[in-house]
This record gives structure tokens, sequence and C-alpha cells, in this order.
């Protein structure tokens, strides 16, 4: 692994992911699960609760922490460059472009345009996730659809979603519970088997 591919793979991510952190997910997980094998997919849903529990953009902490894990303090600067050097320069560029031009409807038209394609985006990511959390990383496949599903797993999402549905709580203190439950269950199933 050398840092200028770190760098122009994030480059790559900074520069495609339209929509923010969550539909940049597919992207760094094709880079950094199937492209380079830098993380296992468990590992990739372990780097996206992090990045949502840690303060920032989750494309910029995803970046910090795949470039801390596999080239330690200099990959994490080189990896965090390469992901917000295209947002740099094209929200500058656009910035300009935008307050010159902001009534043209040609642009209201390719704004609006690219709204669905973010939506697409932020959908894979979130099926991706679940596909690993509820079936690990095997994945998804039909003759496992029950037999392969985690259980708890599946509860603890139900749970969480219905509280945060139902109850006027902060994500953080739901996403601290569901990391409880699922560590007092992992440590009875050890205590057990």
């Amino acid at each position: 692994m050398s840092y200028i591919q770190l760098f122009l793979s994030f480059l790559q991510i900074g520069a495609f992911s339209f929509g923010g952190g969550y539909a940049a997910m597919p992207l760094i997980q094709n880079q950094v699960v199937t492209l380079h094998h830098w993380l296992t997919a468990g590992e990739f849903n372990d780097l996206v609760t992090i990045s949502q529990m840690t303060p920032g953009p989750i494309a910029v902490n995803s970046a910090t922490f795949v470039g801390l894990r596999i080239a330690g303090l200099q990959g994490a600067v080189i990896a965090t460059a390469g992901c917000i050097l295209p947002s740099c320069i094209l929200v500058s560029a656009l910035a300009y472009v935008y307050t010159k031009y902001k009534k043209l409807t040609m642009l209201q038209g390719i704004l609006n345009t690219l709204r669905p394609a973010v939506v697409a985006m932020i959908a894979t990511a979130g099926m991706s996730i679940i596909i690993t959390s509820f079936w690990g990383e095997a994945g998804f496949s039909l003759p496992a659809v029950i037999s392969g599903l985690k259980v708890d797993a599946v509860l603890i999402f139900a749970a969480a979603l219905f509280v945060l549905r139902r109850f006027d709580i902060n994500p953080i203190y739901v996403m601290v519970l569901a990391g409880v439950c699922q560590t007092v269950i992992t440590a009875a199933g050890g205590m057990i088997g």
C-alpha cells in the first residue's frame, strides 16, 4: 500500500460523493472493502458506526479512520486531505458560479436532477449496512434468509427504530444503548457457550 494509492482512493471518493456522507458510503465501501481489501465488510460496518458517533462529516471521519488503520498518522492525514481536497475546490468554484448565475433555470434543473441519484446512493448504503449487520459478512442469500439471520441484531435494530420514531431521544443515546445491549448479549452468549 502506498500513500499515493491511499490519497488517490480518497480523492475519488471526495470528488464523486455528491449528497453528503451517506451517499459516499457505497463509494467508500467499494474502495476500502472491494477494491483494495483494506477492511472487511464487518470492519466497514464498525467504521460507519464510529464515523457517525464522532463529530464531523462521515466521509472525512471514514477517511481518517481508514488512513490511521492502514498507514498510521501519516495515512490519516493523507486520506483526509484526499477526501476534502475536491470539496474545497468544487465548493469554491460552485459558490462563484451559483452567486453569478443562480437565477438560471438550467442550474435549478441540474440541482433537481441530482436529488434522485443521491437518494439511491443513500438507500444503497443503508441496505448494504443492514445486510451485513443482519446476515454477517457472507451477506444475504436465499438459502440463508432465516438460518443465517442474526436475530439479536434484528431485535436491537427494531427496538432502536421504535424508540427513535416514538420518543424524542437523542440518537447518540440510542446508539450507545444499542452497543451496550449487543455487548451484554455477546457476553451472555460467551458465558453460556
